[in-house]
């Protein structure tokens, strides 16, 4: 039996893998393995391992990677350090990774240096920060590539990828999002919130903006402020510079119209996402998730710079400045939602599994070549 390995550091990359793993979790083909890292072994950040236990994996390997300050190299070296040990001792058939953080840069490192198949989920992506050269780097170390759609395709191809190693799946949290495995009511239960209107913040560090992070963050607080609207308010990522984040938001705390949240478990987070007027901020769900439920969503500052799904119509994208951050929130409150149906996709899981079953991945040669155009 052949074992999988899914290496996960956030709420966010478990949310999307999530539909993968419980495929293999399922089947008597494979074993699946989980190393859980990163935020999601973090108090700060909610402790988001026990999303992963409570979905009844058999297997989960949790390793800190850094203390109470989390620093990027730091991260990435002690990782490498723990991962190397694991596979050590579990001797995976293939690893595989998702998007453009230091732990699967660490895993795929690993993974490359002890002949071990990788397979990146969401290469091929493009965005403005540090993030792009992480993703790029995995690229090029993993030897099977998952992609969301033809222009990642093409991408991976300019970097010197084989065509015949790049895989066309979509984006797999998008499978989540057609489930209504929980309604409002009960997601409004759970995480006591008893706004009956409310829109989403989602603000996470730009690395390469440290300089003017406080900044940024104070002219969106700002706007929040007059916008006399409610808000949920879920904490950035760990990336350098959360702390000016978090900083800025202290402001709010006492706020009745403000609710904070160090993490929601992703699919309550569905929950309150198909029912709010609104998501603002920088993170990727405001390009994927929030266009593909026609919820207008407001993109503030740099980081989402090119990303897929940057040019849809319920995107509106805005500099990180209180007034212009005002006016496009009125913008965004009076854009109509658009329902989508989406029964025609094909699951992303499906997909993955298909590959899988059909043992095509493990005919990818794990000498990898840089190929021309």
């Amino acid at each position: 039996m052949k074992k999988i390995v899914f290496v996960s550091g956030t709420r966010a990359d478990f949310s999307k893998i999530k539909s993968l793993m419980l495929k293999i979790e399922k089947s008597n083909d494979f074993e699946l393995h989980i190393f859980a890292t990163g935020m999601h072994l973090s108090k700060q950040f909610g402790l988001t391992v026990r999303e992963i236990e409570k979905s009844n994996f058999k297997h989960i390997y949790k390793f800190i990677n850094h203390d109470r300050y989390y620093q990027m190299d730091l991260a990435l070296s002690h990782t490498i350090d723990g991962f190397s040990k694991f596979i050590a001792e579990y001797e995976p058939d293939l690893i595989v990774v998702h998007g453009d953080r230091v732990e699967p840069l660490a895993a795929s490192i690993v993974g490359a240096l002890n002949n071990i198949l990788v397979a990146h989920i969401e290469g091929g992506e493009i965005s403005g920060t540090i993030d792009d050269s992480i993703r790029h780097a995995i690229s090029k170390l993993a030897h099977i590539h998952l992609v969301n759609d033809s222009k990642a395709k093409k991408r991976l191809i300019q970097l010197g990828e084989d065509k015949n190693a790049i895989f066309i799946i979509g984006s797999p949290d998008l499978d989540i999002l057609d489930s209504d495995s929980i309604n409002l009511e009960e997601a409004k239960r759970y995480y006591n919130m008893s706004f009956q209107e409310y829109a989403i913040v989602m603000f996470h560090p730009v690395t390469t903006e440290l300089d003017s992070m406080r900044k940024q963050t104070d002219e969106l607080v700002m706007a929040l402020q007059e916008s006399e609207e409610n808000y949920i308010i879920i904490y950035p990522n760990n990336d350098l510079g959360f702390n000016f984040i978090l900083e800025s938001y202290e402001i709010l705390r006492n706020n009745p119209r403000f609710k904070f949240y160090p993490s929601i478990r992703f699919e309550y987070f569905i929950a309150f996402l198909k029912n709010a007027k609104f998501l603002i901020g920088n993170s990727s769900c405001l390009l994927k998730e929030a266009p593909y439920l026609g919820i207008p969503s407001i993109n503030v500052g740099t980081r989402q710079n090119g990303r897929m799904g940057s040019t849809c119509p319920s995107v509106f994208h805005v500099n990180a400045q209180k007034s212009d951050i005002l006016y496009t929130i009125s913008k965004a409150k009076t854009f109509k939602h658009q329902h989508k149906n989406h029964k025609a996709r094909r699951k992303s899981d499906e997909l993955f599994f298909d590959l899988l079953q059909k043992g095509i991945f493990f005919t990818i040669p794990k000498q990898k070549k840089f190929l021309d155009i």
